[in-house]
């Protein structure tokens, strides 16, 4: 199956009240187990690069060709999105959905909100007219992403309803007190705000930070709008958890094969998908 656009699959999510998981690649070969899990639970996924990561991984045009050889091969029917995540430039999502990828997130959140409406705007100027669907961010995620250290900072509805309106985004990162990596002591979304800011943008929202919040903030984020949930953390922390215990094992000390110590890590990213993907319910929905 082609990749598509996350138009084609998060309408559908919210109006059921459930959520496509978007699983960052770290690795070109993180994208097997997360293609596994999605088409053994015939679910929509999102497979996402962190801009910063970009070239680490071969550049866009390699991402691009390596995950449409994956999908071919591995023979997967379940809808796939290739999405930029947290880009700051336009040109750079430009180059994103030239070499291919079906969804970019421009990030104008540390900005005013004028100059995060105009940078917004030129990306969806370029990129609804080749069907390629733009999220945008507004407020600040706390934690840290690609090395850039944010401060919780919620959305404020009235820059939502402005950013939605005169962008035409199709989905919006509103951010409502979760963090990117760990967190420190116990999540506290702000559930008020949520439903305000989902009634008022009437599209669906992207949760940012989904990795250790407990489900029942999850599951209530799902009913307030929430139809994409990033999840990066708990995926990396379970590949490096099983390469670790693999070396550390001492029947293991001979072995310098990678397949080899690798095989277990995958496996831990695979379970860490599915595991998501039930709970966010998007399981048999392709």
């Amino acid at each position: 199956m082609a990749l598509v656009s996350m138009n084609e699959i998060l309408e559908k999510a919210k109006q059921e009240q459930y959520a496509v998981g978007q699983f960052n690649l770290n690795s070109l070969l993180w994208a097997r187990p997360v293609l596994e899990a999605a088409e053994e639970l015939n679910a929509p996924v999102i497979l996402a690069t962190s801009d910063s990561m970009v070239e680490y991984l071969g550049g866009f045009k390699t991402i691009v060709k390596t995950m449409e050889g994956l999908i071919d091969e591995l023979s997967i029917t379940v809808p796939v999105v290739l999405h930029l995540d947290h880009s700051l430039e336009v040109a750079r999502c430009k180059t994103a959905i030239e070499a291919g990828y079906t969804s970019v997130m421009i990030d104008g959140s540390q900005t005013p909100i004028e100059e995060n409406i105009a940078l917004t705007k030129a990306v969806t100027d370029y990129a609804h007219p080749r069907y390629i669907s733009v999220e945008a961010e507004i407020g600040g995620v706390g934690g840290v992403e690609d090395g850039l250290v944010g401060t919780v900072k919620y959305a404020d509805p009235d820059e939502c309803v402005r950013l939605t309106e005169e962008t035409k985004i199709n989905v919006l990162a509103a951010a409502l007190g979760s963090v990117h990596g760990p967190y420190k002591g116990e999540p506290n979304l702000g559930f008020k705000e949520m439903e305000e800011i989902s009634k008022l943008t009437h599209i669906p929202l992207a949760l940012h930070g989904g990795s250790g919040l407990p489900e029942e903030q999850i599951k209530k984020s799902i009913e307030l709008g929430h139809a994409k949930i990033n999840v990066n953390t708990e995926c990396a922390q379970a590949w490096t958890e099983a390469v670790a215990a693999f070396l550390t094992n001492e029947e293991n000390k001979d072995v310098y094969k990678p397949r080899e110590i690798l095989e277990d890590a995958e496996a831990a990213i695979k379970t860490v998908v599915i595991e998501k993907i039930k709970l966010f319910g998007s399981d048999g929905k392709n």
